[in-house]
């Protein structure tokens, strides 16, 4: 049996943020993303590679000390990590019309689209699935279906999340749920030798 070559492709930001949002699903962001992508293919399916695209919170120490433990983490699990950074990008208030700055995280967009036509030139899925609800995403999902018509785009909407344009622009799609969450967990202590170790942060239970 041949089978199905499948690559994953994670909004970072997007999930911590569809977590974020439900106090209830704060404890499910130590997420183990080589579990979490088993609970999206069949026995048909194998796993190339799996990409987290994010960015450092570089203003906020305790977020990136957190964000680092959780990286190393995925590192340690084979995931490929992919950094885009924040950069403050002024903003008018619509209360006072006056000018604020804010940290806006860039270059995710762009990241993954251009992982995408890599991947795709060189032939090497047969099925991407990209784990976010961002729109912005939907003219790289339109180019790459242009590009490789044979290679299909899918979908894993994170909690919360109803991303409609983003689901009728993919050839298929599937909604992460709490199992996936639950069940997706690294251990809340990974040993690395040494008496060294990686702990689940303490604001993530």
């Amino acid at each position: 049996m041949v089978m199905r070559r499948i690559m994953f492709f994670i909004d970072g930001f997007n999930v911590y943020h569809a977590l974020q949002a439900t106090p209830k699903y704060w404890k499910y962001k130590w997420l183990d993303y080589t579990k979490l992508a088993q609970c999206y293919i069949t026995s048909k399916d194998t796993i190339i590679d799996i990409y987290y695209f994010s960015a450092l919170a570089t203003w906020n120490p305790q977020k990136v000390q957190r964000h680092k433990a959780l990286l190393k983490a995925l590192r340690l699990s084979g995931v490929k990590i992919v950094l885009g950074e924040f950069k403050l990008k002024d903003k008018k208030c619509r209360l006072c019309n006056g000018v604020y700055q804010t940290y806006e995280e860039k270059q995710t967009d762009v990241n993954i689209a251009i992982k995408l036509f890599q991947e795709g030139i060189m032939d090497n899925y047969d099925r991407a699935i990209i784990i976010s609800g961002d729109s912005d995403l939907i003219p790289a999902l339109e180019a790459v279906k242009k590009a490789f018509p044979a290679k299909e785009m899918g979908i894993v909407i994170p909690t919360g999340r109803k991303a409609e344009s983003l689901k009728a622009t993919a050839d298929f799609y599937m909604k992460m749920k709490e199992k996936h969450l639950s069940s997706s967990q690294f251990d809340d202590v990974i040993p690395l030798g040494d008496g060294k170790n990686i702990q689940r942060p303490s604001t993530w239970v």
